[in-house]
């Protein structure tokens, strides 16, 4: 059962679009790369630069960051799954320009241009690099970006953002608490299980928004609602009434409530944190900030202010990090070499399939 299940729950997370939406070209005169994508005439070539990263797995991941000429934050975004950056180049563009963010979205291993086979592992990989070339590459500091993660992307989204004590501020967007209870409801996290965003959630200590809607039928709500629940710093979610899994950029009121979430993040004074050692990284649990100095809630019926007051030395890692909230790969390698008459039940749900991406991206 376990392994089959966790077989199951892996082919449920991956379904890289065949063949990509795009390939990569290169200028002669230039040296610069680019997407031949049609829709990459709405943005000028000096806004969008493509970017090949390698990743600490050994895999090649195609980037693309849109550079907004005011932005003061830059969001760093995990799609979703049965698409790749050329089909979702429309919907960056247009959070970019409403947002006025930088937006850096990254393909996973095995999808659109990029090398290698999707897992759990590799995408955490994946978010790694492409937050490594922001810092390294564009100087981008951790106060100053936004972490995204849209359905699958909520996983490396997570994993990532709870390795970050001085990230600015994380939104889920139909998010999932594992890749197992998307299919059963268990009480209890269990090794073969992917993607165990409900332990990771505690972890985080920025701003959290959630965005989740009330018709998905592939996350049911109560995930994003969970997930907001355990949060230690809740904005005010939003809950789209009608809205199903892979349309909610669809809804007129998806932009205006990220347009507030963002200013009130603007707004906020860049925190100071405590201080941050390469052990910690080593532990299955974060030490507890005391009471007295934790923030208030933001944008939520408890209070529209956040101000966090923390010791001001840090030291960052974000190397491997053992204990309950990572599986081993091993363990999760060797949960994927069998799977039974489960299989059927796998191809009937998917974690946002091709045809509404498609239609999202047609109808943006």
């Amino acid at each position: 059962m376990g392994t089959a299940t966790s077989t199951m729950a892996a082919k449920l997370a991956f379904f890289p679009p065949n063949p990509p939406s795009y390939t990569v070209v290169t200028d002669e005169s230039t040296g610069k790369m680019r997407i031949s994508a049609e829709m990459m005439r709405h943005r000028r070539d000096e806004e969008i630069e493509v970017v090949k990263i390698m990743t600490r797995r050994g895999n090649e991941i195609v980037g693309m960051y849109i550079k907004h000429p005011t932005a003061k934050l830059t969001v760093l975004y995990s799609h979703g799954n049965a698409t790749d950056i050329g089909q979702m180049f429309i919907i960056y563009n247009e959070l970019s320009h409403h947002l006025n963010v930088n937006l850096m979205g990254y393909d996973y291993s095995g999808y659109g241009r990029s090398s290698g086979k999707p897992s759990e592992q590799e995408t955490y990989a994946d978010i790694e690099a492409a937050y490594n070339w922001l810092r390294e590459t564009c100087g981008t500091k951790d106060e100053r970006i936004i972490l995204y993660g849209q359905s699958v992307g909520s996983g490396p989204s997570l994993e990532l953002a709870s390795r970050l004590p001085r990230l600015r501020a994380l939104v889920l967007h139909s998010p999932f608490l594992s890749g197992l209870r998307v299919m059963y409801h268990v009480k209890h996290s269990f090794w073969f299980d992917i993607f165990k965003n409900i332990e990771k959630i505690q972890l985080v200590d920025c701003p959290v928004l959630v965005i989740h809607g009330t018709d998905d039928k592939v996350v049911d709500i109560s995930h994003g609602k969970q997930l907001w629940e355990l949060s230690k710093e809740k904005y005010e979610p939003l809950w789209l009434k009608g809205g199903s899994h892979c349309n909610l950029e669809m809804f007129p009121e998806y932009l205006p409530h990220l347009r507030k979430f963002i200013g009130a993040i603007e707004k906020l004074p860049v925190p100071q944190f405590r201080r941050h050692s390469v052990s910690d990284d080593h532990k299955k649990d974060k030490q507890q900030l005391d009471p007295k100095k934790s923030s208030s809630w933001i944008g939520s019926r408890h209070s529209t202010e956040c101000v966090t007051s923390r010791d001001n030395s840090r030291k960052m890692n974000i190397g491997h990090r053992s204990g309950k909230a990572r599986n081993s790969t091993d363990s999760f390698d060797r949960a994927r070499n069998s799977f039974d008459r489960l299989g059927e039940m796998v191809r009937s749900v998917r974690l946002c399939n091709v045809d509404c991406v498609k239609n999202a991206v047609a109808e943006a």
